[in-house]
């Protein structure tokens, strides 16, 4: 049976999956608020994108006696910020996972994955570190630390983001993040590559049978990532390989040069102003680092070029596990450069559209800050979902232009009018912008 992905059905799973979520309160403790109204409580502010979206419905109940997070997010009853706080803190981040892979699967029984396979026939997964926290005084046990030059302490939290992306598509899926934190029984402090090493071994197995070919920078690039992707999981990678962090290659491929191993392909292409030559080289089979035992990977390059005045416009290199030829090394080397959709698709919109990923919603003593961040982007993932399937979300958006006016909308209508359900309010909208709608 294929489920339902309207936001009505998505927000009654999650309900009925959070009734469940681990409640450390001890039963002499005032239990008057369910840790699932916390949870959806904390959602709905993301998904709304209002941090005083829960003020308007306490008012709301207040005067009406009815509120808007009970009929469009189910929330039983509102708790107050420091009890959603307090609620929320002891939560494992994990917890959520299933969230995430529950929507993936929904879009895949839609037929909506396909639409994100890549020329190179499978999968691109971005990953890449963002930071979503910073305080010279404020901490918890995940933070991470840092001492700048003048020796000031810095308290911050960080995690990896991976999406799904695609050339040329305008939507990308986020997938759980993996947080950055202390490990227990390791001095080092944790970093971004332990943190994708984690990924891969938690979620890598629900990806199934799919080909999938991970993105990162050049920070992904080193030995034993790739041989993890390569070995263990039988995937493919394409990251980008600068020179000064990977001597050994360049030395390889200079000398490789010389002796004319080399590929090169060229092509001319216009970009509506001027002419651009494309320049790709690229050699199979060289070894990323010195020694016997040197992962042997694939090397390529593109340089863009104007036609007339010969400045370099764009120059980047990738390496990869897959063999690179004349006739797919565009593909790849595509594939490459649309890492950077993680940054402009994902962790920017979080950080610029409305999501404010980097505002302090809360901190906690265990793992409020992480819990939010997770919220956050599972409410992000929900409108992904809505902007690839559902017609009426997709016509009011196209409508109304900017996603900033569409949730300023949202927020108004929401604010000072009850609606019993989310199609009223779409329908509504749609009313008074006067689109037609079918039944």
């Amino acid at each position: 049976m294929i489920p339902t992905l309207t936001l009505e059905s998505i927000i009654s799973d999650f309900r009925l999956r959070w009734e469940a979520a681990p409640d450390v309160r001890k039963s002499n403790n005032n239990t008057r608020y369910q840790m699932v109204d916390g949870i959806l409580s904390t959602f709905s502010v993301f998904f709304m994108q209002s941090s005083s979206f829960l003020a308007h419905q306490r008012l709301m109940q207040s005067k009406k006696g009815r509120n808007i997070a009970a009929s469009l997010f189910r929330v039983g009853r509102i708790p107050s910020d420091p009890q959603i706080r307090n609620l929320l803190d002891p939560l494992a981040v994990q917890y959520f996972h299933a969230d995430f892979w529950a929507l993936w699967d929904g879009l895949n029984a839609h037929q909506q994955l396909p639409k994100f396979r890549s020329a190179l026939d499978g999968y691109l997964v971005a990953m890449d570190g963002v930071t979503h926290f910073s305080s010279e005084k404020i901490s918890c046990p995940e933070c991470l630390k840092r001492q700048d030059r003048e020796g000031t302490e810095h308290f911050y939290h960080s995690a990896i983001t991976p999406v799904l992306v695609k050339p040329g598509m305008k939507q990308a899926l986020p997938l759980p993040p993996e947080f950055i934190v202390p490990q227990d029984g390791h001095e080092k402090q944790d970093c971004e590559r332990s943190a994708a090493k984690r990924w891969l071994a938690q979620h890598s197995g629900h990806l199934g049978d799919q080909t999938i070919i991970y993105l990162g920078d050049d920070l992904y690039a080193n030995q034993p990532l790739c041989q993890l992707i390569t070995e263990t999981y039988r995937q493919s990678f394409i990251f980008v390989c600068k020179p000064d962090s990977h001597t050994s290659l360049y030395e390889w491929i200079a000398w490789l040069e010389q002796n004319m191993a080399v590929s090169v392909l060229s092509q001319r292409r216009w970009n509506g102003k001027h002419g651009e030559i494309w320049r790709y080289r690229f050699v199979n089979q060289v070894p990323l680092r010195n020694g016997s035992e040197a992962l042997q990977v694939n090397w390529c390059e593109l340089v863009i070029t104007h036609e007339t005045t010969g400045e370099i416009l764009y120059q980047n290199a990738f390496i990869t596990n897959m063999a690179i030829t004349a006739e797919n090394v565009a593909a790849v080397v595509e594939a490459g450069r649309t890492r950077w959709k993680i940054e402009n698709e994902n962790n920017n919109t979080l950080k610029t559209k409305g999501y404010h990923l980097e505002h302090n919603f809360g901190h906690g003593k265990q793992h409020l800050a992480n819990i939010l961040v997770t919220l956050n982007l599972l409410a992000f993932l929900v409108h992904t979902v809505q902007d690839l399937i559902e017609p009426i979300y997709q016509t009011l958006r196209q409508a109304l232009g900017s996603r900033k006016t569409f949730f300023n909308d949202l927020r108004a209508l929401t604010r000072y009018w009850f609606f019993d359900d989310w199609d009223a309010l779409f329908r509504f909208m749609a009313d008074g912008l006067e689109i037609p709608l079918s039944n």
